[in-house]
């Protein structure tokens, strides 16, 4: 098999011909990780005051070592296309295994290390099977996996504790050669060594053809379903590998201890080269990559700057390392700025704006079919909406199934009324989420940002209002403008600047994270207005009144997705936006209004939940990423976009709904309700996986 990075054919040497030219753009990502590499360990160098000690080199050495080895793993994802999101949780599964049953004895400690690698290349193999041999896309994939994981996680360990002996911990943090070589270094060169003997293998020439060409690698004999299996195997062995070196360094064991590596590693991965798409890059500049971000951490603690800063550091390195890698002459960020240009030297000119050359905010004239100027065939339209509809009644289905085995197992007599009633009330939440994340990936993307969204909006209400109804009648429209903005910069990050909509939101996410940390200094105050806990709790024409409110914005929400035609364009734009915009659809606005649609809805649901709950908290909206993504595609939702309906929406909202109450009224614990989460998206996508082929 040809090699994928092949970049020019050489000639036999003649006297004085000149040597081929070296393509420094190809390798720009990983000189531009040596370079911050280098640039970070000279500040620090500068900072320190004596320069830097043995202890310093090892103390670095360790801290960047967990993160290195989890981002070879994700290269490997990336590299051939995918992107995998379980990886933080299979950290934390790893070291909660570990210290929760690790032997004393040299013997049992190393067969515990295989079994551990075991366990990451279990899941490896699970999201594998899904994606390469089910063909069904690896975000939700491992986005729901990263659930079960997590659920699992939980169910081995609650709460932080355990231990593991401290032999095991000196053998892999400590020195190698006593006050040389510290034995993270000797951890991290096995770890590329292994990434080379993988990289020229056959397997490795194959994720780099998958990752570059997926048709021209099968024509070639590229078997995608194995090579994408296997990618997934080998990468969940290396999360599990900086399991178990996070394991030895922390001595014990903390089910949440993976959390914080989810952005970080994509940031790595993405600053070391490696290319968002696959086909380029490698693992040594995510090694890079992962030490940068850790040695940025300790610049901050030096300067004494806020730890809350942190995950805003870490989403602006994410984006600076997409740009850096990603922009050239003809990407689609380069093509908006060029088009802008344009337009300023025309109109200061006074001559008309040059019509070729459209971008991604162009429209050509004419009406198109997107347009809805076309003649009704009412035909297609039934054959259309019978589809839908059939997609979308298991939803229904469940939801019915689900209220009777609630009715069989709490018989309340006479509480129907209300039973029904609180479950609109709790409905509500993921009926406007869903709309939102509907939205987005009806237009073929994906929006990663709604829980910080959901949690900074009402951290800000609170903090704004301490509880004032006149404060709020000015507060609750500035929160909805917060949630807007955010989601205005991911329409404009993935409609202008071209970027990846799970890197613009993930990276957007962190950053509201860093700004609800930073205003409230990690500690929530005040609490809602009275009306607004009225709105959520009280009574008006024998509902509560935010059922009235539900019952409204799913009559609005219908008609805008089916009878406007800013709904047209959304459907067009996710079936393909290169139609569309021969259709006269001008995709950017789209796209831009599409991300706008859904920081709206994560703001409202931001607002009605500290409403409900009477104050803000940190995290308020973890549980509702997944939630979110669950209702639209148990609704029937074409998970990559272009088809769907908010009815079936707001079915998977009841459904899900209906579920987490019929669990709630049983014993079972929060880690098993994550786990049947989980499973409930994957089997709806499995279930409408042959409309994704």
């Amino acid at each position: 098999m040809a090699h994928a990075h092949t970049t020019a054919q050489h000639s036999p040497e003649r006297p004085g011909a000149a040597l081929p030219p070296i393509r420094w753009s190809r390798h720009r990502g990983l000189l531009i990780a040596l370079g911050a590499f280098v640039a970070m360990v000279a500040l620090l160098q500068t900072l320190a005051q004596g320069g830097l000690s043995y202890f310093d080199f090892s103390f670095l050495s360790a801290g960047g070592a967990p993160l290195a080895i989890a981002a070879i793993g994700e290269t490997l994802v990336i590299l051939s296309g995918g992107f995998d999101l379980s990886a933080a949780a299979v950290v934390s599964l790893t070291n909660v295994f570990l210290a929760s049953s690790m032997p004393a004895d040299p013997a049992g400690a190393a067969l515990f290390i295989v079994l551990a690698l075991g366990i990451g290349g279990v899941v490896g193999a699970v999201n594998g099977f899904f994606v390469g041999f089910l063909r069904l896309p690896a975000i939700v994939v491992t986005l729901a996996t990263m659930f079960i994981v997590q659920g699992v996680t939980l169910l081995v360990m609650s709460q932080p504790g355990g231990a593991v002996p401290s032999g095991f911990s000196m053998l892999l943090s400590g020195d190698a050669i006593t006050g040389v070589l510290p034995m993270p270094v000797v951890i991290i060169a096995i770890a590329v060594a292994a990434w080379g003997l993988l990289r020229h293998s056959r397997l490795g020439m194959a994720i780099y053809a998958v990752g570059s060409d997926p048709a021209a690698a099968t024509a070639t004999g590229v078997d995608q379903r194995w090579t994408r299996f296997w990618t997934f195997v080998f990468a969940g062995m290396f999360y599990a590998a900086a399991g178990v070196f996070i394991t030895a360094q922390t001595g014990s064991g903390d089910p949440h201890i993976g959390d914080p590596m989810l952005l970080q590693l994509f940031a790595a991965v993405v600053l070391g080269g490696t290319v968002l798409g696959g086909g380029r890059g490698g693992a040594v500049g995510s090694v890079l990559g992962a030490y940068v971000i850790q040695m940025t951490a300790n610049v901050l603690l030096v300067l004494n700057v806020s730890p809350y800063y942190t995950t805003v550091a870490e989403a602006a390195i994410l984006l600076l390392a997409v740009l850096a890698t990603t922009i050239s002459r003809d990407s689609l960020a380069m093509e908006n700025l060029r088009f802008a240009v344009q337009q300023v030297r025309s109109h200061l000119r006074g001559t008309r704006p040059p019509r070729g050359g459209m971008t991604a905010f162009q429209a050509p004239a004419g009406g198109g079919a997107a347009g809805g100027g076309a003649s009704l065939d009412l035909s297609r339209l039934w054959s259309r909406h019978g589809e839908q509809i059939r997609f979308a009644i298991p939803a229904y289905l469940l939801f019915v199934v689900v209220m009777i085995i609630t009715g069989v197992m709490f018989q309340q007599g006479g509480g129907v009324f209300g039973y029904v009633d609180s479950l609109l009330v709790l409905t509500a939440f993921l009926a406007f989420l869903g709309f939102g994340q509907g939205v987005v990936i009806l237009t073929g993307g994906l929006d990663l940002s709604l829980p910080w969204n959901i949690a900074a909006s009402g951290i800000l209400l609170t903090h704004l209002v301490h509880g004032s109804d006149p404060a709020a009648v000015w507060a609750v429209p500035l929160v909805l403008v917060f949630g807007c903005a955010a989601g205005l910069l991911n329409g404009l990050g993935v409609a202008v600047l071209g970027i990846s909509p799970i890197v613009v939101t993930l990276g957007m996410n962190g950053m509201l994270q860093g700004f609800a940390l930073v205003l409230t200094g990690g500690a929530p105050q005040g609490w809602t207005a009275p009306s607004l806990q009225w709105f959520m709790t009280g009574e008006f024409l024998a509902l509560t009144p935010v059922v009235w409110f539900l019952i409204a914005f799913v009559v609005v929400a219908t008609l805008v997705l089916t009878r406007t035609t800013f709904g047209r364009q959304i459907y067009a734009v996710g079936n393909s936006q290169g139609v569309a915009r021969l259709s006269g659809v001008s995709v950017g606005r789209t796209l831009v209004s599409a991300y706008v649609i859904s920081g709206f809805c994560a703001a409202l649901t931001g607002i009605l939940l500290t409403g409900f709950n009477g104050q803000a908290f940190n995290g308020m909206g973890d549980p509702y990423l997944l939630s979110s993504i669950a209702v639209v595609v148990v609704g029937g939702t074409l998970i990559t976009g272009g088809r769907g309906h908010y009815p079936g929406i707001l079915g998977g909202a009841l459904a899900l709904t209906a579920l987490s109450t019929l669990l709630a009224g049983t014993t079972l614990s929060d880690s098993v309700k994550s786990i049947i989460y989980g499973l409930v998206v994957l089997a709806a996508i499995v279930a409408l996986r042959e409309r994704s082929q």
